[in-house]
């Protein structure tokens, strides 16, 4: 389904991904946009799959997860309106990395890769802010994976020198 929505605009400038596009680029990348809805444990991907879209989320709590050698997973993040995922896909063009399921009901608005290169063809000013915009957030998720790292070896440090 096509996205359209009054207030589609404000939320999506609100969002890291959209900022600083111009009206015109945005409506451009609006009108690419599809609106998909999601109930509770829906798996939006899953790890290891082909993946040729990113997801920007409008409703919903979304678990981001990854399985362990173990057999297990283990829950790498949440995600909230405004975030965006599957965006790695894109530049990187490998499998899922990770596993995404719907927490609750859930609205995303999913974008491809082939849609994404129409853009770039006819805004490639445009086109650089929104690679711009993801590498940011790539840099944001970076250095607070840096830190949970940090804190893990600081915890383990910590529970030598006291003799655990």
């Amino acid at each position: 389904m096509a996205v359209s929505s009054p207030d589609l605009k404000a939320f999506l400038l609100a969002t890291p991904f959209f900022g600083g596009l111009s009206n015109a680029s945005l409506d451009l990348l609006i009108s690419m946009l599809v609106v998909l809805e999601f109930d509770s444990r829906a798996t939006i991907v899953a790890e290891g799959e082909p993946g040729r879209s990113m997801f920007v989320v409008h409703s919903g709590t979304l678990e981001v997860s990854e399985r362990l050698e173990t057999g297990g997973a283990i829950r790498m993040s949440s995600l909230q309106p405004g975030d965006f995922f599957g965006e790695m896909t894109l530049l990187e063009m490998q499998n899922r990395s990770a596993t995404v399921v719907a927490e609750t009901p859930t609205v995303l608005y999913e974008l491809t890769a082939q849609q994404l290169y129409a853009f770039y063809k006819a805004d490639a000013h445009a086109y650089v802010i929104v690679m711009q915009n993801i590498n940011r957030e790539l840099c944001r998720r970076l250095r607070r994976a840096d830190d949970r790292i940090k804190a893990l070896e600081m915890r383990k440090t910590d529970a030598r020198s006291s003799g655990f």
